[in-house]
């Protein structure tokens, strides 16, 4: 099952940290089909600091679930404190890891329900996302 995935960062190095993000998930999942990084603005809660967010590409043998785990294990690895603030809101973090789509898998379900909702239907997430989808099917076309 192919999954795609957003990594991003608004705190401290930010492009250091989803560079340690994306080798830790390589070592893991083995080879990446990777977007570029895009910057954009804060949004969702007080925070001043701008978001660097990648997409990734991958397969993995493993069910959903445990692929999940997997990423929140490599999440709390680089980024051990909370992303939300003692009052619930959300908090700046150093990495934050979101699966975004996972071929042939509804993403509703419970435990691989998104964070956030209509993250998906800003540019910074999107444009990663579709960069991947491209990315994957040129890579398809040159194969056949």
């Amino acid at each position: 099952m192919i999954y795609y995935i957003n990594i991003g960062s608004n705190l401290g190095d930010r492009y250091l940290n989803i560079g340690k993000a994306v080798e830790a998930i390589e070592r893991r999942f083995g080879r990446l089909v990777i977007s570029n990084m895009v910057e954009s603005e804060p949004w969702g809660f007080d925070s001043t600091n701008l978001f660097v967010n990648v997409g990734i590409a991958f397969e993995a043998k493993e069910d959903p679930e445990d692929v999940l785990r997997m990423l929140q294990a490599i999440e709390r690895e680089i980024s051990p404190a909370s992303h939300r603030n003692p009052d619930g809101s959300y908090a700046d973090r150093i990495i934050d890891i979101d699966i975004m789509e996972a071929e042939g898998v509804e993403m509703h379900t419970p435990i691989l329900e998104l964070p956030h909702p209509r993250l998906a239907e800003r540019p910074f997430f999107l444009e990663p996302l579709l960069e991947l989808k491209e990315k994957l099917k040129s890579e398809a076309e040159v194969t056949e």
